[in-house]
């Protein structure tokens, strides 16, 4: 079973079902960005974030003469299906900054996450995000949350664009490098076996986080378990 087991120098976590509700982002987040999609793209047409998007779309899809209203069609249908397009998560993000920004949304944290911020910084262990929501989507969750602003207790952040999927052992081997430290003393929190997986195989420690509100249970099979980051980096005992 997978455990912290060295001395760590740097956390990287996931967000969804790990440092935040799985139910926020599906009941709020979501659907927030879904009914406005369209609407966005067309007032952004002319835009250069909305012909980003739009170019984006098109080449995803292998359909250059997709139109800007055909575009917002197909990312409406990502959206439903929960597709981890890099062009629906930027778009995403554009549409929730502004709803933080107007004090619509807000990002949701558990209340155990500021406190081991805290104190991981106080040891002096890095603190990064990995998800596959985009970096300024993360980066907006973290700074509006219920407990203040939290980003000046993060280092750095990493998503589809900047490191790759999350169920595939490169893109955290591309994290490793650009930490700068060893696999071996990094340590990847989620609550996704197949996430874990990829990080094993990268070297990387592995701690399984499942919330008590987690629809899917209290554990994740194979991995130790915690059901807050307050004993993330505690030493695994065989008995765990």
């Amino acid at each position: 079973m997978s455990g912290v087991s060295h001395a760590a120098r740097a956390v990287v976590l996931d967000i969804e079902g790990t440092t935040g509700s799985v139910s926020h982002v599906h009941r709020v987040l979501f659907p927030y960005a879904r009914s406005r999609l369209a609407d966005w793209l067309a007032r952004h047409a002319e835009s250069d974030d909305g012909r980003a998007i739009v170019a984006s779309v098109q080449e995803f899809t292998g359909a250059p003469r997709l139109t800007t209203g055909q575009a917002a069609v197909v990312l409406q249908e990502w959206s439903d299906r929960d597709v981890k397009a890099p062009p629906l998560k930027t778009l995403q993000a554009l549409i929730w900054a502004d709803g933080y920004q107007t004090g619509r949304l807000t990002g949701h944290v558990y209340p155990d996450v500021p406190v081991a911020l805290a104190r991981w910084k106080a040891s002096g262990i890095a603190r990064y995000v990995y998800s596959s929501g985009a970096v300024a989507a993360q980066r907006d969750w973290f700074a509006h949350t219920a407990f203040g602003d939290l980003t000046p207790l993060l280092d750095g952040y990493f998503d589809l664009t900047t490191a790759g999927g999350k169920t595939h052992p490169a893109s955290f081997e591309a994290i490793e490098k650009s930490i700068g430290t060893t696999a071996e003393s990094i340590v990847f929190a989620s609550d996704v076996a197949e996430e874990l997986d990829a990080a094993a195989a990268a070297g990387w420690q592995t701690v399984a986080v499942r919330r008590d509100d987690d629809p899917r249970g209290p554990t994740v099979p194979g991995y130790r378990n915690v059901d807050s980051l307050d004993g993330l980096l505690a030493p695994h005992h065989a008995a765990d």
